[in-house]
């Protein structure tokens, strides 16, 4: 019996979009490993690797990371993991990294969370946090029983700069038109699936559905 072919897969969405939780839900139920690009390059950084120093060189100028060095660690990081199914997220994030990554490893499906830009921004900024302890709220899902302040202190909760409507909108704009051309890359391949909704315990049945018509539940 031939063996099965490995599955290669990506995973898109704005800030917000429950990428995250999605993810989460893939590699428990399908076994892939979860490689993010954020969550390596803060490990890189932790670390101070080669690369790790390089990025950061750029980071703390207020600079992103060039093409080149993102591409670099994640190739070098995929080869770890080649003998498994996988899942990428956060990468490839522009054309020129999605054209690089293609030379080595073609993808059999890229995933896009389609969540409105309304539904966003309302969950990122309805988060606060009490700064002595780094307790969260979200005033939809789980507000404080006085509103702007913390139920244990009684002191006053802080909105993070990111979570700020003026700086919510203007990240999803940005993560908008650096990602067009990787969509559109993906399109023209016809590898490109799109699942929308508002709500990830809505989208998640359909990308379960998929999944499984590709690869062995794990539980």
């Amino acid at each position: 019996m031939a063996a099965r072919p490995l599955f290669r897969a990506l995973i898109m969405g704005p800030p917000g979009s429950g990428k995250g939780t999605i993810s989460e839900r893939i590699v428990k139920t399908f076994g892939l490993k979860h490689l993010a690009s954020g969550e390596l390059l803060r490990t890189n950084i932790r670390q101070e690797t080669e690369v790790g120093l390089l990025a950061k060189s750029f980071i703390d100028e207020g600079n992103l990371v060039p093409d080149d060095v993102i591409t670099r660690l994640i190739l070098h990081e995929l080869k770890n993991i080649d003998q498994y199914n996988w899942l990428l997220d956060g990468f490839p994030r522009t054309g020129p990294q999605a054209e690089e990554l293609h030379k080595v490893y073609q993808l059999d499906t890229v995933m896009k969370l389609n969540v409105p830009f309304d539904t966003i921004k309302e969950r990122l900024t309805s988060r606060w946090i009490h700064p002595g302890s780094g307790r969260v709220y979200n005033t939809i899902f789980n507000p404080p029983k006085v509103a702007g302040i913390d139920d244990l202190t009684g002191e006053h909760l802080i909105q993070r700069e990111d979570d700020k409507p003026e700086t919510v909108i203007s990240r999803l704009q940005a993560y908008e038109d650096l990602t067009q051309p990787v969509l559109e890359y993906y399109r023209k391949q016809g590898i490109l699936l799109v699942f929308s909704g508002t709500e990830t315990n809505k989208i998640w049945p359909h990308v379960h559905n998929f999944l499984n018509k590709k690869l062995p539940v794990l539980c």
